[in-house]
């Protein structure tokens, strides 16, 4: 039996290279198993949450999409940077300048953008141009005291047609430049992963993250005192389990298998 997968209650799961590889006509492909490991999860009676740091889309696109693909998955249940950086400025009165992909723009059609007096960067693929980064430059260069907020900071993540440069790439650009740093919003964030906990109402050591982000996945919830075990998909490489600075709790083949070794544990929730 897996030591890592006793007395877990709660759940977090990874989306983007765990349920699914995104990319292509269809928006993705579900992993082989994965949408029966999500209904196995549910049919034990553990809590469940999606944290992701997908900015390609609005929540709400993002769920429609995965529930196309076969998984069962509301609205309420995915934890995202896209909101909780709108929260951020409505509670601090930022009006931003955004650099995010054309389908997250809907994220934020309630905020005041006038006269911004920061910027927020998402995974805005073909949108980062040289123009549409020079602007962003532009916008924080010209604050007395910039503020950068970034969703996630990936530095790649797989499509079904390969690796894609993320948006960590993009905000390091961006911090250089302006000798500024990023506030992060999203994995791997402590906010992020507690927010996900509160949430459900379990403290750090009766959950486990499932990911194949060896940093901002398992680094982040470890950080949190989560568990966190890596899967071999997505982006995952064989030098992830040789990380000088991160060693996962376990690793597993797929969700499948995480599912397999959490419910031979006894794992259910109270």
């Amino acid at each position: 039996m897996a030591s890592w997968a006793g007395g877990v209650r709660a759940v977090l799961l990874d989306v983007s290279g765990v349920l699914y590889d995104s990319g292509g006509p269809e928006g993705g492909a579900a992993i082989p198993g994965s949408v029966q490991a999500v209904n196995r999860i549910r049919q034990a009676g553990l809590k469940l949450r999606f944290c992701t740091n997908e900015s390609q889309a609005t929540r709400s696109q993002f769920v429609c999409k995965l529930q196309r693909f076969g998984f069962s998955i509301s609205e309420e249940e995915v934890t995202a940077p896209g909101p909780a950086a709108k929260r951020l400025a409505q509670e601090r009165g930022l009006r931003p300048h955004l650099l995010v992909h054309n389908d997250l723009l809907p994220e934020f059609d309630s905020i005041d953008m006038s006269q911004p007096n920061c910027v927020v960067i998402g995974d805005a693929a073909e949108n980062f141009s040289y123009q549409n980064v020079n602007a962003a430059f532009n916008v924080l260069i010209g604050l007395e005291k910039p503020v950068l907020i970034s969703l996630g900071r990936g530095r790649y993540y797989k499509e079904t047609d390969g690796l894609k440069i993320d948006v960590g790439a993009y905000m390091k650009a961006l911090e250089y430049a302006c000798d500024v740093t990023a506030e992060v919003v999203g994995k791997p964030s402590k906010n992020f992963f507690m927010s996900a906990l509160d949430e459900m109402g379990v403290k750090p050591d009766e959950a486990i993250m499932i990911g194949d982000d060896v940093v901002n996945d398992i680094g982040g919830a470890q950080n949190c005192g989560i568990r966190a075990v890596l899967v071999r998909t997505g982006k995952y490489r064989p030098s992830d389990e040789t990380h000088p600075q991160v060693k996962a709790d376990g690793y597993v083949d797929n969700l499948a298998q995480a599912v397999d070794f959490l419910l031979a544990s006894g794992g259910a929730g109270h």
